[in-house]
């Protein structure tokens, strides 16, 4: 190993910031409104079956990549299978973390600006109106400038301290808090009257509601919400020590993820059924539905504060593994200049984002194939970019690795026996492949429709 990789410190320090990276809009932002249009529990209880089935067996499978290797994205494909074209995995990782970042830190930026007026007081008055707060907010160039620069901070100034003492730190920091906040807000729903109707619709499973589409948003959710595809837990897991268990940790970032996926809901839906609200409000039902609730609570400013500064800290965890496998991948030729390197990168990431940034106000006339910038990279990355980069990886570890690598890899450090190998690799050869495909063709063709 290069004398000058670092290393997570611990294994929880390793499992926080996987699940840090994990946890972000997906789990907090889309999976709420998304289980809202889709049936409620039923489409929940799908989610949790294909992450189980299918989101776990390609987060080992980066994993074994990373800590097999280890090595940062690209160098890891490289070792693996050198001058071969199977590495450009590792470069469709680095350019789809880059696209990413540039539409991810607008987002970003807005819950920065909302988390600032809510610990200032500003985010609830008397006479809110959510929506026109919300436009205020995307539809100024000058806000959303400052809120992109600031959260590209946040980030540079965490990345640029390294794995131990700027990563790992800010996990073991944020995550515990972010679990914290999280049990405030569901126990403050609960107690609402009629608090238990939205407790049934999230959690009673009710299948005559879930249709074909349903089931493949809840598949693509899946994989979405565990990070993978783009070889963050590549570079992630190339910093983990060889007597740690990749399935147990893997098992760990899933679980965790569920289980804030659980608390995401619970926090959500008794307090919107508890004000007669409906739960198909889709993307507005954070920044427009909630606040309008929480202006109605006793003490609603300071949850809604709460509940901002938790999206901002998963927000953010999620961000630094995006900047950390480009940062690597550069450090593994600059050894030395990992600080000069993320600040580059920043300056860089928030010029590119300005477009992105700009559209819903100055350049909300500019479109790509009628959509606008924000819309067209949110479109390449997520629909085309991140499925096909899950369908390589799972095609590369399972016909390209050498097989006693990857069970070495899969057995080292833990108890488990060869069949818990047998049925990830059956998952792995019969099931993940095809349903990366069948998702990624629903993807296109249902944006295109």
């Amino acid at each position: 190993m290069n004398e000058n990789k670092g290393q997570w410190s611990t294994k929880l320090g390793f499992i926080l910031s996987s699940a840090g990276a994990a946890i972000g809009l997906g789990a907090i932002w889309k999976l709420p409104y998304v289980t809202g249009m889709s049936g409620g529990g039923a489409f929940f209880l799908l989610f949790v079956i294909f992450t189980l089935l299918i989101g776990l067996p390609m987060l080992i499978s980066e994993f074994i990549i990373g800590r097999g290797t280890q090595k940062e994205a690209v160098s890891a494909y490289k070792k693996l299978l050198p001058n071969s074209i199977w590495v450009w995995i590792g470069r469709l990782g680095v350019v789809g973390c880059f696209l990413l970042l540039s539409f991810y830190s607008v987002i970003g930026g807005w819950i920065t600006i909302y988390a600032t007026k809510a610990v200032a007081g500003n985010a609830i008055t008397p006479n809110l109106d959510a929506g026109s707060l919300f436009g205020e907010v995307t539809g100024s160039a000058s806000i959303t400038i400052i809120g992109l620069v600031i959260f590209t901070l946040f980030n540079v100034l965490v990345v640029s301290l390294g794995i131990q003492n700027g990563i790992e730190r800010a996990n073991k920091f944020m995550m515990p808090l972010l679990f914290i906040f999280f049990i405030i807000l569901v126990v403050r729903g609960l107690t609402l009257p009629g608090a238990m109707e939205g407790v049934t619709f999230f959690l009673k499973p009710d299948f005559s509601l879930i249709t074909f589409d349903s089931i493949l948003y809840a598949l693509g959710q899946a994989f979405f919400a565990l990070a993978v595809g783009f070889s963050c837990m590549v570079t992630y897991s190339s910093y983990l020590k060889k007597d740690v268990s990749l399935p147990n940790s893997a098992g760990s970032v899933v679980l965790m993820n569920i289980f804030v996926s659980l608390l995401a809901g619970l926090a959500i839906f008794p307090v919107v059924f508890s004000f007669g609200l409906e739960p198909t409000e889709g993307p507005g039902l954070l920044f427009v539905v909630l606040p309008t609730v929480f202006q109605q609570l006793p003490f609603g400013e300071l949850f809604f504060a709460i509940f901002l500064l938790l999206f901002l800290f998963a927000t953010l965890t999620s961000s630094f593994s995006l900047y950390e496998i480009i940062v690597a991948a550069f450090e593994e030729k600059f050894p030395h200049a990992r600080k000069k390197i993320t600040w580059l990168l920043g300056v860089i990431v928030a010029i590119v984002a300005i477009p992105a940034a700009l559209s819903s106000s100055l350049l909300a006339g500019f479109h790509i194939f009628d959509r606008t910038i924000f819309d067209a990279t949110d479109f390449l990355v997520s629909n085309i970019m991140l499925p096909l980069g899950n369908l390589c990886i799972a095609l590369f570890i399972m016909y390209k690795v050498d097989r006693q690598f990857v069970k070495k890899e899969f057995l080292m450090g833990s108890q488990l026996s060869n069949t818990w190998f047998k049925l990830w690799q059956a998952l792995m050869y019969m099931v993940v492949p095809i349903v990366i495909i069948v998702v990624m063709f629903f993807l296109i063709t249902k944006s295109n429709g």
